[in-house]
C-alpha cells in the first residue's frame, strides 16, 4: 500500500495585490505541519508541489522544518482554479463601495462559484470546471501511478483540488466538493491510500491532531 498526503498551503495574503505570497504564519504554519509530521515517523519517498508561490513556499517551510532532503517536483496539476476570474467574469453583484461586508463577499463568490460549475458558459473561462477537474484527476493518477508499496508521497497544492480529490474518489460531485471547499484549513492535510482496492480516501481536513490548531482558511 502506498501513502498520498495532499497538504493545503499555510494562509496566503488575501486582501493584498498578490495573493500568492504566504503571510508569516503561512510561513509558520508549513513549519509546524513538517515539524509534526517529522516527529510521527513520516518520511516521503516523493515530494510534489503546484507551480503557486503558496505551494512552493509551504513545501519549502515544511521541508526545512522536517529535515527532509526528498527533492521537490513542480506538477501544474496540482494548481488551484482562477479565483480572480471566476469572480471577474461574474461580476461584482455589490456595492461599488469600498468597505464590502464579508457577507456581501461570500454572496458574490458563491454565485460566482455556481456560474462556472454549471458549465454553461464554459466559452467564458480560460478553464472550464470540467477541464479543472479532469487536470486535478489526472494529476492524482499519475502520482497514483508513479508509487509503489510501501511509498509515501506528500503533495502541497490548493484547497480547490483536495476537495476536488476527496468528493471525486467519495463517488460525488461538484455539490460535495463546494461544500468541503471552504472548510479545508491552512496546512492541513487529507491522506488517500492506493492498493489493491484502488485509490481510497481516509481522512480529510487534519490540523488539530498535528498541533496546528491555527483556525485559517485563505
Amino acid at each position: 500500500m502506498a501513502v498520498i498526503y495532499l497538504v493545503r498551503h499555510g494562509q496566503a495574503s488575501w486582501g493584498a495585490a498578490d495573493y500568492d505570497v504566504l503571510s508569516e504564519t503561512g510561513h509558520a504554519q508549513g513549519a509546524v505541519l513538517g515539524t509534526a509530521l517529522a516527529t510521527r515517523g513520516l518520511q516521503p519517498t516523493r515530494l510534489v508541489a503546484g507551480t503557486m508561490r503558496r505551494h512552493v513556499g509551504t513545501a519549502e517551510s515544511a521541508c526545512a522544518a522536517a529535515g527532509w532532503a526528498t527533492p521537490v517536483e513542480v506538477d501544474p496539476g496540482w494548481n488551484e482554479f482562477d479565483h480572480v476570474q471566476m469572480l471577474a467574469v461574474h461580476g461584482d453583484p455589490g456595492s461599488t463601495d469600498a468597505g464590502r461586508s464579508r457577507e456581501e463577499c461570500g454572496r458574490w463568490w458563491d454565485a460566482a462559484m455556481a456560474r462556472w460549475i454549471a458549465g454553461e458558459d464554459d466559452e467564458d473561462y480560460a478553464e472550464p470546471f470540467s477541464a479543472f477537474t479532469a487536470r486535478v484527476e489526472d494529476a492524482l493518477a499519475r502520482l497514483a501511478s508513479g508509487i509503489g508499496s510501501g511509498d509515501v508521497a506528500v503533495v502541497f497544492t490548493s484547497g480547490g483540488p483536495i476537495s476536488w480529490v476527496a468528493a471525486h474518489l467519495l463517488g460525488r460531485g461538484a455539490d460535495l466538493s463546494n461544500q468541503l471547499n471552504p472548510v479545508v484549513a491552512n496546512a492541513s492535510y487529507a491522506k488517500v491510500v492506493v492498493g489493491a482496492r484502488g485509490t481510497t480516501l481516509v481522512s480529510f481536513n487534519e490540523y488539530g491532531r498535528i498541533g496546528c490548531d491555527h483556525g485559517t482558511y485563505r
